[in-house]
């Protein structure tokens, strides 16, 4: 059988794997930072019904500057936006593919700080961006000091600060945005998927005005629980948005996507109504392993990052064992935790407290 080593592949691809997280069936998956609340009934039906009406139509093409979507996501973004200064596409990957095929590309550069989003060095890869990791601090949070530095010294074309930062839960304040931004001439992200359950910081799309090259990355994956809708979104300048237009596929985001999205934007409340119960959750999850000794990282994400495993790679097969799916991103120590409902909260608690001191051991210790 042909494996990849056969193949004629690009040389900054050889090597490469796909990105790729567990996707097994189990009671608890807790392991990909989804929204594990159902959409309200009521909304679900206004999909539905918002489907069934645009499937009727699909035997033409959607509309390829999707208007009205675009008009629902800048008046949910507020701050004055108009529709010709948001974008989306078949969810934020896809739009930070796009950023990079429009800005990136042989000879020129993307920096972002690790530990963060995994896809970030693919992308980069996938569009033959060269890649510059810099490392942050022991707890993780950016300083306009430590950023300034970095971006100084490599002058990337285009960075990215992931606030909250996948997959530590680190904030970002917006001094460090600011100050990144007057860093160096290329195009800054502030990626934000995670920035509804960011109970203290506002949005970098305030940030927006007067700065023609900051970008603001968003999704309806997480607190919209629409994950598999795969929608994601970019706030920024007018002339960011005509450049994506012109590397995006022609009719990129098909009308059911289209009508799906929104759909659930005429329900916004609705749809994030969750959110308040997931901080909680998170909390919960943060104060009661505390408790057991493990080092909880502050997060304003969706999900903790929790360290003092003896063992990673045992804990979480332990946890599966018991039917709960959580991350292991392979930072030492550490493990990652969606918080979920209260009941997939209450069953992480328990069988990381049964797990006894440190979780779980490998059969060799």
């Amino acid at each position: 059988m042909t494996s990849l080593s056969d193949l004629p592949l690009r040389d900054n691809l050889v090597g490469q794997q796909p990105y790729g997280a567990p996707q097994d069936t189990v009671a608890v998956r807790l392991n990909v930072n989804e929204n594990t609340h159902p959409i309200p009934e009521e909304v679900a039906i206004d999909i539905v019904q918002s489907l069934a009406h645009a499937v009727t139509g699909v035997n033409r093409y959607p509309d390829r500057e999707f208007v009205e979507l675009r008009t629902s996501l800048a008046a949910y973004l507020g701050h004055g936006l108009a529709a010709e200064q948001v974008w989306a596409a078949n969810g934020s990957n896809e739009v930070l593919q796009q950023v990079l095929q429009a800005f990136g590309g042989p000879g020129r550069s993307l920096l972002s700080f690790t530990p963060t989003y995994s896809m970030y060095p693919l992308l980069a890869a996938g569009t033959d961006t060269d890649w510059i990791p810099v490392e942050r601090p022991d707890d993780y949070v950016l300083t306009t000091e430590s950023v300034v530095e970095a971006l100084r010294e490599h002058q990337p074309d285009i960075a990215i600060l992931c606030g909250p930062n996948n997959p530590t839960g680190t904030t970002l304040d917006s001094e460090v945005i600011l100050a990144a931004y007057d860093a160096f001439d290329g195009i800054l992200i502030v990626d934000e998927a995670y920035q509804e359950f960011d109970a203290e910081h506002e949005s970098a799309v305030a940030l927006l005005p007067g700065r023609h090259r900051l970008l603001v990355s968003r999704t309806m994956s997480k607190a919209f629980a629409f994950a598999g809708v795969r929608l994601g979104y970019l706030a920024a300048d007018a002339a960011i948005i005509d450049a994506l237009r012109l590397v995006r596929l022609p009719y990129h985001l098909s009308a059911l996507t289209q009508a799906a999205a929104t759909a659930a934007l005429r329900h916004a409340e609705a749809m994030l109504a969750t959110v308040a119960d997931i901080r909680g959750q998170r909390d919960r999850i943060a104060e009661a392993l505390t408790g057991l000794g493990y080092v909880v990282h502050p997060s304003g994400a969706n999900f903790l990052l929790v360290g003092g495993f003896a063992d990673p790679a045992a804990t979480f097969e332990a946890l599966f064992a018991r039917g709960i799916l959580i991350r292991n991103l392979s930072i030492p120590g550490h493990l990652r935790i969606t918080a979920g409902t209260e009941a997939e909260t209450t069953a992480v608690i328990e069988a990381i407290t049964a797990l006894g001191p440190g979780g779980a051991r490998s059969a060799g210790e």
